[in-house]
């Protein structure tokens, strides 16, 4: 994979909402996690409070999410 690539968002990723999911109460930057692939273009989202309580499990566009990054990455 070539700097200028990215990979989509895969199972344990850590990701963001890209727009409003008004339909599950989540807002776009909601903050979850995928825990199953549903096809090539959806996953199930989970998403938790600060104390681990989950609020919400969505099945999400794989392009409405952003993988969020805890380590350097090169540009």
């Amino acid at each position: 994979m070539s700097s200028k690539e990215t990979r989509a968002p895969a199972v344990l990723d850590v990701v963001a909402l890209l727009s409003d999911l008004p339909e599950h109460r989540l807002a776009r930057g909601n903050v979850g996690t995928i825990v199953a692939e549903l096809d090539d273009e959806s996953v199930l989202v989970e998403f938790s409070d600060d104390g681990g309580q989950t609020y919400a499990i969505s099945p999400c566009q794989r392009s409405e999410l952003l993988a969020l990054h805890y380590i350097p990455e090169a540009a």
